[in-house]
């Protein structure tokens, strides 16, 4: 009898995780409380970045991930919007330069084609770019997708290998036999399978909650910009260098309670998505003007050409976040048949395909090539009590 899996959460990794369980000829049912993409992924930026990632277990995962993206559509049959067309971290002083000449020299150790052009070089790939800007990193594996036509992709493609979908059906509780997860109680009614694999995000806590268990997965509110559809202004994905430096220093929370920095990519359609903001609020989805006019500050102070630009909306996802800045993925210690895929905050578009394969091979019970323990929920344990 083939093997049943349940899959909670529809986002790029719900529907990646998904894919690779179909692949492997298992039964997967998929479901959400809203719709496909409904959540994170629906209220994010399109950034496969590489270099936005520490060398060690993070940068690793990206980079077989940006492998996997490579031959994705064509895999999926589905168009992505997927470019591979570079990035850059925006360097605007000696400090930051410093900072990311050290952060560039560990990654290209690892393996990664980045370097750090001049000012110039900079304005050569993007002449709109301020002539302010010192210097900037370059990379040529950064790339970007259409992260909601992905999740799509990756759910079409499941169900033509017989993946069953529930959706707008909320999960209650989880169901538990003798420390073992049996299915799931929804508003459908229960659903049983031989293990269940949490992909909600944010919402994994509430659902451990019913197990009396604990992670430490909070939401981290951002906010991006939504410009007017514009000629090509931007020749590829942008970070700001300041929030890497704050990243990479600790910066503590207080010093910049919001968490404003810059990220920027263009639509195909050429809207600018302008992020953004890193924010411990809650579930508070309100849009704080202070923090749009920040945001809205240094996109100009980047791209002075933006300055008479018209803004058409702003949206708020909800990130999920983790103390080690690492996500949780494998199965959950203390309890048998339950596995989780959450915590990747920002990194959930770049991780997505690696984060699916990797958990279809651990439910299936076979050996993945990276080794898991960083990412393990076990790390926790000296902290949080289950």
């Amino acid at each position: 009898m083939k093997q049943k899996v349940i899959v909670i959460g529809a986002g790029i990794i719900g529907t990646s995780v998904a894919y690779y369980l179909s692949k492997k000829d298992v039964n997967v049912v998929l479901i959400d409380a809203k719709d496909i993409a409904a959540g994170t992924s629906g209220a994010c930026d399109k950034a496969i970045m590489l270099q936005s990632k520490k060398s060690g277990p993070t940068l690793a995962m990206a980079m077989k991930s940006a492998e996997l993206y490579k031959n994705l559509e064509e895999e999926l049959g589905e168009e992505l919007e997927y470019e591979n067309g570079g990035g850059m971290i925006l360097i605007n002083n000696e400090e930051e330069l410093k900072v990311l000449y050290e952060q560039v020299q560990k990654q290209r150790e690892a393996g990664l084609k980045v370097t750090i052009i001049t000012g110039d070089e900079a304005r050569k790939i993007n002449p709109n770019l301020s002539p302010k800007i010192l210097a900037a990193t370059w990379c040529e594996q950064d790339a970007e997708v259409n992260p909601l036509k992905t999740a799509f992709a990756y759910a079409k493609a499941a169900s033509k290998a017989n993946m069953t979908m529930h959706l707008n059906c909320k999960v209650t509780n989880l169901i538990e036999v003798n420390g073992r997860v049996i299915g799931v109680n929804t508003t459908q009614g229960e659903i049983y399978g031989d293990c269940v694999v949490l992909c909600c995000g944010v919402w994994v806590t509430s659902l451990l909650s019913s197990l009396h268990l604990e992670v430490p997965i909070m939401p981290r509110k951002g906010v991006i910009l939504v410009t007017e559809k514009l000629p090509k202004i931007i020749n590829c994905n942008i970070l700001g260098g300041s929030y890497i430096v704050s990243k990479l220093q600790k910066e503590p929370p207080e010093k910049n309670p919001l968490g404003i920095g810059l990220s920027m990519g263009q639509t195909k359609s050429g809207n600018l998505l302008i992020g953004g903001s890193r924010e411990f609020a809650g579930f508070d989805s309100s849009v704080n003007s202070f923090i749009l006019t920040e945001i809205a500050k240094k996109a100009i102070a980047a791209f002075p050409c933006l300055q008479h630009v018209n803004l058409i909306r702003s949206f708020v996802g909800f990130r999920p976040f983790t103390p080690d800045n690492l996500p949780v993925i494998g199965e959950v210690p203390t309890v048998s048949g339950l596995y989780i895929a959450a915590g990747h905050e920002g990194d959930g578009v770049a991780l997505a395909p690696i984060t699916g394969q990797m958990i279809a091979e651990i439910v299936t019970d076979q050996t993945t090539e990276m080794d898991l323990t960083p990412f393990h929920m076990s790390r926790f344990f000296e902290s949080f009590t289950y």
